[in-house]
């Protein structure tokens, strides 16, 4: 078998890539990883999304976690941060979530939580991974009283929605928000959240039917919440995706705010009240170079990590940082969360702009945006892997370098979640990046598709 857990846990077609068999395995080996051999019991937690697939897995997910003693908790349909929070809250040894995040619907995924409610780190999830691949030993299968039981925790929605309002000091009062529930695991949350923050709801991709989600909604379509506010003259919008970890903005006008704008204002204001870390931010490879120019000027620290936001984590709790996150809009509180958190990042965002008494679009004119064009290239298996051999793509990707000396720059990475390589370009001049990276792309099409 292949590498098993890519950036973010195990994903690939439900019922074909990700089968039943795989997820009950994958239930054992992670119960046998992340639990003391002397607990008997451990509890382990398991969330989903409403993607149709979902129930399916979360049953052979059940049934691998108890066949090896473990005492699970369905928490039904939750954000994945709410999963890792609750860990927490409900003093679980795990937490499973099934999510395929920003995927289509025939798309399922297992992100995995330890006790202490953060992603693991590349260690476990080589173990758990020895295990399936029949590299390790089984773990042992109890009989009779020693077998898992399963019960329902009744109050997840409410224990979720109390910690994000917590963090909240300043109501929502007064302020017409659009709210993209991307049809997916906010679509259970949101509106009461935002509701008993002060907010005017207008709701938008908020009737999950299991085929639905992400489907021309959501963070990764955010033109359908663009037309949406601005249609409906709304103050601001917020759009999540299936799994809401992540969260994009929309100003009053319609125009995209996305992660590294929102980074640039909640870092801004973090600072001024003294409440930024070593007054430094975590980002990625792939935040915009207008970002760093921001940092430069405001005076605050910028750290780049690998495209992930479990590095973006890995960073922040090596050197203290306590604020990071990525252009797709996975931001990181630290302070109040363990991961990223699409409903937590817009209570923040929105509470600072009702403080502020400004207009969103206003505090986005903080950061000047470079251009940057990315084209997402499908290639097999296979050419994942001759990626990092092909001398044509190589050659391609220099001579571009070249092409753009100091006033830009190109990334050309596989995707940890989809069959694709994306090629990224940034630069002064649209039309050149574009040609640049359209040139790239059609390498890796001709070599790797």
């Amino acid at each position: 078998m292949g590498r098993l857990f890519g950036t973010d846990g195990v994903r690939g077609v439900a019922n074909s890539e990700l089968t039943c068999e795989l997820a009950m395995s994958v239930g054992r080996a992670a119960a046998a990883v992340l639990t003391d051999s002397a607990h008997k019991h451990p509890k382990i937690l398991i969330g989903k999304d409403t993607r149709i697939s979902s129930d399916m897995l979360e049953a052979a997910m059940i049934a691998g976690l108890c066949s090896v003693g473990a005492n699970v908790v369905r928490l039904g349909v939750v954000p994945t941060p709410a999963v890792a929070y609750l860990v927490g809250k409900y003093k679980a040894d795990a937490g499973v979530m099934l999510t395929a995040s920003h995927n289509p619907c025939e798309f399922n995924g297992i992100k995995i939580f330890s006790e202490d409610g953060y992603k693991l780190p590349d260690a476990l999830e080589e173990q758990i991974e020895a295990i399936v691949a029949g590299r390790a030993p089984a773990p042992k299968l109890p009989t009779g009283g020693d077998v898992g039981s399963v019960s329902e925790a009744p109050d997840t929605v409410r224990d979720y929605v109390d910690h994000i309002e917590s963090t909240v000091p300043f109501p929502l009062d007064g302020m017409k928000i659009g709210i993209d529930c991307a049809n997916g695991a906010a679509s259970r949350t949101a509106k009461l959240l935002f509701s008993e923050l002060g907010a005017e709801c207008h709701m938008f991709a908020d009737q999950p039917d299991g085929v639905n989600v992400n489907d021309r909604c959501g963070s990764t379509h955010i033109e359908s919440l663009m037309r949406f506010v601005a249609e409906n003259r709304l103050d601001a919008g917020v759009a999540f995706d299936g799994d809401a970890d992540r969260c994009l903005a929309v100003d009053e006008k319609g125009q995209l705010v996305d992660g590294d704008y929102e980074m640039a204002i909640c870092a801004l204001d973090l600072k001024s009240r003294g409440r930024l870390a070593k007054n430094a931010v975590v980002g990625t490879i792939m935040t915009n170079m207008g970002f760093s120019r921001f940092c430069k000027e405001n005076g605050i620290e910028f750290e780049a990590t690998k495209v992930g936001d479990r590095y973006v984590l890995e960073e922040m709790l090596l050197e203290g940082y306590n604020f990071g996150g990525e252009q797709s809009g996975h931001i990181i509180f630290l302070d109040f969360a363990t991961t990223g958190d699409g409903q937590l990042t817009a209570a923040q965002l929105l509470s600072l702009v009702r403080r502020r008494q400004a207009k969103l679009s206003s505090l986005a004119t903080l950061m000047q945006r470079y251009p940057q064009v990315i084209v997402n290239v499908p290639v097999t298996a296979e050419g994942k892997l001759r990626f990092y051999t092909d001398d044509d793509v190589k050659a391609a990707v220099e001579r571009a370098k070249e092409e753009l000396g100091s006033a830009g720059r190109i990334i050309v990475r596989p995707s940890g979640t989809e069959p694709l390589l994306r090629v990224m370009v940034e630069g002064e001049d649209t039309g050149r990046i574009r040609a640049l990276a359209d040139h790239v792309a059609d390498v890796v099409r001709r070599r790797l598709a």
